[in-house]
């Protein structure tokens, strides 16, 4: 399939010890910068554009550096970092130092780690989009630095009211804005502090100090995150020592933390928890929708509700696509998806499977592939179990004939190959769709020419440009009588503004499809009523908005988008027939059952802003803006 890219991946760390103790135990004062490095390295799925860590140092000396940040773009952007870091630890001599120089000096070494994986899904690239972003400031408990995994439908509100609070925020992007925010809410917390404590009599170093104890952040984030619309999971970290990683009130975007007595950690992803950390899955916890972990200066951890939790809206296609297989849940997930095409599979290959391959698309696709395999050998089995019962009862089974029957198998085959990744780009036209042909190879000698069902499974159909270019193309050189391609994924119909890189209207095949067909059937007064309704929409209130272009899909069933889908993919000199089959979305929510977030494929948008975006969405197809979002 097509790349998708998704924003983002995070990882936090906080120890809880002296750094001494970590030496002592572990032998290394490196213990919490190598696990951050292992927690990015593991998260690498999550975003390969850029990366970027933070580090606060808590016992900095005056005068010295307390917050270090270190950023690099593309697809090496963890071992330029970590190498970078590296060298200027190296290079202040750690090993010759003892461990109050390092803790109180040392780059790098402190007790705070942020790190944070990034794909642009907003068309904003380069290094000054790279997380964590910093808000510097001479007072420790008003430094601050951010990273999340985010994308905000509202960034036109947020960006107004930071405005008319008087600040001047020197990027129009949602993270500095939010950046921005937060500093505001932060420096109001400081002051009230601040007068607080001079009341009582404090000043100097005492007063100061007794601020940076006795920050309260739960404050600092209900005043500012009720405004955002979105799925987000903001992580910060206060100069002065706090952290905290907030998680949207629908839960859209994932967090998992993990603590004990030595440490506190935070990433996207539960199994990588696991791994790095070496501790059991139930060990490690879900944040949940609206909830924040929060640690103190003091290192007390505090985990609770901050804004409320909303309607379950978990993304499905984290389960799909985006998170790491090796999740125990996500691995029986993405097998019950492969499960549950069975029966279609069966329709299509008119029950015939002496004479089907099946395979897979790699690589994501694999698991879904032995999910479908073992449903399609326990229909197997059942059928051969009904045809020795039917012949004993006749007194036909004799030796060979049931030997016959047991030797039924299902042909199970590895056709595509992912080739090297072929440089397209020094090619145009037809010329450079013919290089992307040749993205995938295949294995030839396993299917029957003019006689046998090819049937390969992906995990996603979106856009169809892989498809139509390369796969339809390259499984037609072993001359099947018939192409069957599986989408373990319901068709994607609506752009995504939470954070997945699906966000243009004309990209999706389903979409086109469905304008095909009205056009074909003389309906091309739909688009133009959807047009309308997208205009008028503009002008509503939240609670009044609706999907309006749902009306597009209505008038068809899903196998007839699936039909004209095969048939605008399919190259003209292909020579089998071709065939597409998705999975339901009564599959999709009887597999993946406590993330019901599906507005890709249904259109029900878990938030307003996302229900405002994608009329605005058609709005711009309509009109010709096919750049805009």
């Amino acid at each position: 399939m097509e790349q998708l890219k998704h924003e983002c991946g995070v990882a936090m760390v906080r120890l809880l010890k002296p750094l001494e103790y970590y030496k002592r135990k572990y032998g290394t004062c490196l213990y919490g910068l190598n696990k951050l490095y292992l927690l990015m390295e593991k998260q690498h799925n999550r975003g390969q554009e850029g990366a970027g860590v933070g580090v606060i140092k808590m016992n900095s000396s005056p005068g010295h550096e307390y917050v270090f940040r270190e950023r690099a773009l593309g697809p090496n952007a963890i071992q330029d970092i970590f190498s970078t870091i590296n060298r200027q630890i190296e290079r202040d001599a750690i090993a010759d130092k003892p461990i109050e120089l390092i803790d109180a000096c040392t780059p790098f070494i402190g007790e705070v780690y942020m790190g944070h994986l990034r794909y642009s899904t907003t068309g904003r690239s380069g290094i000054n989009y790279v997380h964590p972003f910093l808000r510097r400031n001479n007072w420790c408990s008003r430094s601050l630095m951010l990273c999340g995994n985010f994308n905000m439908t509202n960034v036109d509100d947020i960006f107004r009211s930071v405005v008319e609070k008087g600040q001047h925020p020197r990027i129009y992007s949602d993270t500095v804005i939010i950046l921005e925010q937060l500093g505001y809410a932060l420096d109001k917390e400081n002051s009230r502090l601040y007068h607080k404590y001079t009341e009582e009599g404090l000043d100097g170093i005492a007063r100061a100090g007794a601020i940076e104890d006795h920050l309260d952040l739960v404050p600092v984030l209900q005043s500012t995150a009720p405004g955002w619309d979105g799925g987000y999971v903001i992580c910060g970290a206060v100069g002065s020592g706090d952290m905290w990683a907030l998680r949207d009130p629908h839960g859209i975007r994932p967090a998992f933390y993990y603590y004990d007595d030595e440490i506190v950690v935070v990433a996207s992803e539960r199994p990588v928890i696991q791994t790095v950390l070496n501790v059991s899955r139930s060990d490690v916890r879900e944040l949940m929708p609206g909830s924040a972990v929060i640690v103190s200066k003091s290192g007390n951890v505090w985990v609770g509700d901050v804004l409320g939790e909303k309607e379950n809206r978990r993304c499905s296609f984290e389960r799909i696509y985006f998170s790491r297989g090796s999740d125990a849940d996500i691995y029986k997930e993405r097998k019950a998806l492969g499960r549950n095409l069975v029966d279609k599979i069966l329709c299509v290959v008119d029950y015939d499977l002496k004479h089907a391959v099946f395979s897979f698309i790699p690589n994501t696709a694999e698991v879904a592939f032995i999910g479908m395999i073992e449903g399609l050998e326990k229909y197997l089995d059942v059928s051969k179990a009904t045809h020795i019962e039917e012949l004993s009862v006749e007194g036909a089974l004799t030796h060979d004939v049931l030997m016959e029957i047991m030797s039924r198998k299902l042909r199970i085959e590895k056709v595509a190959i992912k080739d090297i990744k072929l440089r397209t780009f020094i090619a145009e036209g037809e010329s450079r769709n013919d290089l992307a042909a040749h993205v995938y190879d295949v294995t030839y000698g396993i299917v029957e020419n003019g006689r046998d069902t090819l049937v390969v499974i992906d995990d996603s159909i979106v856009r169809g440009t892989t498809l139509r270019q390369s796969i339809i193309r390259m499984l037609d050189r072993l001359h099947p009588k018939k192409i069957v391609v599986v989408s373990s994924s319901p068709q994607v119909r609506y752009p995504d503004y939470y954070g997945i890189d699906m966000s243009r209207m004309g990209e999706f095949c389903a979409f086109r499809a469905a304008v095909s067909l009205l056009k074909k059937r003389g309906m091309e007064h739909v688009l133009e009523q959807v047009y309308e309704d997208c205009l008028m929409m503009e002008k509503m209130p939240d609670d009044e908005l609706r999907n309006c272009v749902k009306a597009i899909y209505a008038p068809f069933t899903d196998e007839e988008i699936s039909e004209e889908i095969a048939r605008m993919l399919t190259p003209v000199d292909t020579q089998a027939d071709v065939c597409i089959i998705y999975q339901s979305l009564e599959g999709l929510s009887k597999a993946v059952p406590d993330c019901p977030g599906d507005w890709y494929f249904s259109g029900d948008y878990p938030t307003p802003g996302g229900t405002r975006l994608v009329n605005r969405a058609f709005v711009n197809y309509y009109e010709g803006n096919m750049d805009k979002r």
